[in-house]
């Protein structure tokens, strides 16, 4: 037994070894772990402060937009969609919603002050408009806006209505290791911040069991629906860009997109990266859809935040070298200490400082020029791309 417990340590020593992390091994007993809140806790609010509705739900990601405003104290009114399978699994997880016959049942409704929506992606600036000019605030599902005309005029209704246009950039809102990355930054944990890098690969099937694989609408292949790779993944890169380095102005510097590997879908894109620089600092992007199906995420997502006096790197999703489970992993060095901090029990204020907006017009949970100046970057690197060319 001992034998084999040797060969074993020595076995991981070799791989670690001549995987190039060797050089970590004398470090790994002097970075010190803790939970960085101690307890699972969530801000307070009451209930029923506003009334919201739902229309459209192509993607899923429509469940964490209505929890995030659940939580703010938000209450779910009404739900209006076209799919009959998607309606019931929604109705199932919130039943307290009734059902619209149709869009404009919700929009007419005086009682709604904000709509939610995770449509087909080029439909969801056209209805974000119709919601304004009902009188009404918007939350939409990333990308909220696939070009830049759709923009231009997104633009033009908020201002003369002067009704919030939101997106759920959910990589920053809704994962609680970057909220942590957040706290430390503005806190002055790594000083000036000088470059943000952000890894964001995604998974194009879920296994299904021992067979299938989840079958994606044809609207996910078509570039002229979903908007290109960095426009739809790459919006949530673009946002923590300028979130971390606060830049207020910034440029793409240089872009690509490719389809590398899955010529049968020839309107689709599965790599981009893009090189950003801004009155706060410098940033790296890169997404793609080669997660491996032997990962047991949808994406092992990274964003490192590099400092004058220090760095930080949130392991999103996975964190596959140090065998902890799941993700909300972040590691930070700086001139104090070398840290790994567990951030499943932070707190994520998103939602009720969304609610809060809503009910006093103001801007604490995102600027909307915030919000469109990310996505003005995000399409502007797509628009503008090199296409890659790989050798055979």
């Amino acid at each position: 037994m001992n034998n084999h417990k040797n060969l074993r340590r020595q076995f991981l020593k070799d791989s670690v070894k001549a995987s190039g992390l060797m050089i970590m091994a004398p470090l790994a007993g002097k970075v010190k772990f803790a939970a960085s809140a101690q307890k699972q806790k969530e801000i307070v609010t009451a209930p029923n402060r506003i009334k919201f509705a739902v229309i459209n739900i192509d993607h899923p990601h429509i469940y964490g937009m209505t929890d995030a405003i659940k939580r703010g104290g938000g209450e779910l009114v009404a739900l209006y969609a076209a799919q009959p399978d998607l309606t019931a699994a929604f109705l199932k997880a919130y039943p307290e919603a009734k059902l619209a016959k149709s869009e404009n049942e919700i929009l007419e409704d005086p009682a709604i002050q904000l709509v939610l929506s995770s449509g087909i992606p080029d439909e969801r600036a056209p209805l974000g408009i119709r919601v304004m000019q009902h009188g009404k605030d918007y939350l939409t599902d990333k990308p909220g806006i696939i070009t830049l005309e759709q923009l231009a005029a997104v633009k033009k209704v908020q201002k003369e209505t002067k009704r919030i246009y939101s997106i759920m950039y959910s990589e920053r809102f809704e994962n609680k290791g970057t909220e942590k990355a957040s706290q430390l930054v503005k806190a002055g944990a790594i000083g000036q911040v000088i470059q943000t890098v952000n890894l964001a690969p995604h998974r194009i099937f879920n296994n299904i069991g021992k067979t299938g694989l989840a079958v994606r609408p044809d609207w996910f292949w078509d570039k002229k629906r979903y908007g290109g790779i960095l426009t739809d993944i790459g919006s949530h890169q673009f946002d923590q860009y300028l979130h971390f380095t606060g830049s207020t102005e910034a440029q793409v510097l240089m872009s690509q997109v490719g389809n590398v590997h899955h010529t049968d879908k020839p309107l689709f894109e599965d790599f981009g990266d893009v090189l950003l620089s801004g009155n706060g600092g410098a940033g790296y992007i890169r997404v793609d859809w080669f997660t491996p199906d032997g990962l047991d995420t949808w994406g092992d997502g990274r964003l490192t935040v590099l400092g004058t006096e220090g760095y930080i790197e949130v392991r999103k999703n996975t964190d596959i070298l140090s065998g902890n489970k799941g993700g909300n992993h972040l590691y930070m060095a700086n001139k104090k200490e070398m840290i790994h901090l567990d951030c499943n029990n932070e707190v994520l204020p998103f939602g009720p400082l969304f609610v809060d907006d809503v009910l006093n017009r103001t801007e604490t949970a995102m600027t909307q020029t915030h919000c469109f100046l990310a996505t003005e970057l995000a399409l502007k690197a797509q628009k503008n791309a090199r296409t890659m060319a790989l050798k055979k």
